[in-house]
């Protein structure tokens, strides 16, 4: 019997060939949350969860038709970007996204591994296209540091502060992610013209590989259900922290993120 398509959301991302991060941690959340997943690749990875062993850029053409294709046919009601690359790839999906469909822009900017994803030259490009377009934008706190150009981002009230001149730049929201932060919990800020919200979660003495994938994500697929940005927000801390929970370890010793 067939039935309605559900609520479709769309991630335009790197594939990761360890399946832990990029397109495929994303399409496995949007399904966790019963939303229908599309892709757009971007970028072939060939990593798993302890390096990136090489990378083949997508051509942008290639890029722009795949959006058209999946915007054509299908009720996209919330966009992700992870991995674009390059200034180029920045532009062309600049270009082709249209204006009213939220946006969640995750910079990725370098792996967990350490290798850069986003060649350096392009981080202006990124400031001034999609980051005022983004509906919120969810750096961790490296890429805060770059895109709040502070010194150092060392506890709370910093990361605050680096949201604030984050949301200054033209996004309506800024996640600042605290991850990265020393403590026993992983404190997360959400920051808005009017909002100030602050999550707290348990931190797991391991690195988990897809993480900051999963979740943006899930705040993609909570705002395709039609949730505010921040019941998106709190409800995307405690999806990825089941998925960091439940995290799958490889071969090598270093966890991969699971959800759902």
């Amino acid at each position: 019997m067939s039935t309605a398509a559900p609520a479709a959301a769309c991630t335009i991302a790197g594939s990761d060939s360890g399946g832990g991060a990029g397109i495929q941690a994303d399409l496995k959340t949007f399904a966790a949350l019963g939303i229908w997943g599309t892709s757009v690749v971007t970028a072939i990875t060939a990593q798993n969860t302890r390096e990136v062993f090489g990378v083949s850029m997508v051509p942008e053409a290639m890029v722009t038709l795949q959006i058209r294709a999946v915007l054509e046919d299908f009720p996209v009601r919330a966009i992700k970007t992870g991995m674009l690359g390059s200034a180029g790839m920045i532009r062309a999906v600049a270009r082709a996204l249209p204006p009213d469909i939220p946006l969640v822009l995750d910079p990725v900017m370098v792996a967990t591994s350490g290798s850069r994803l986003l060649d350096e030259d392009a981080t202006g490009i990124l400031l001034c296209t999609l980051l005022p377009r983004a509906t919120v934008v969810t750096p961790n706190i490296p890429e805060a540091l770059v895109l709040s150009g502070m010194k150092q981002i060392s506890t709370i009230p910093e990361m605050k502060e680096a949201g604030r001149t984050i949301l200054d730049l033209g996004p309506d929201y800024v996640v600042v992610k605290g991850g990265h932060l020393p403590g026993s919990e992983a404190v997360d800020v959400l920051v808005g013209p009017d909002t100030e919200m602050m999550l707290k979660s348990p931190k797991y003495p391991y690195g988990v590989h897809g993480s900051g994938c999963c979740f943006s994500a899930a705040m993609a697929g909570y705002l395709a259900h039609d949730c505010s940005v921040e019941l998106a927000f709190s409800k995307a801390k405690g999806f990825v922290d089941g998925a960091i929970q439940g995290a799958v370890l490889s071969r090598s010793g270093h966890y991969s993120v699971r959800p759902g």
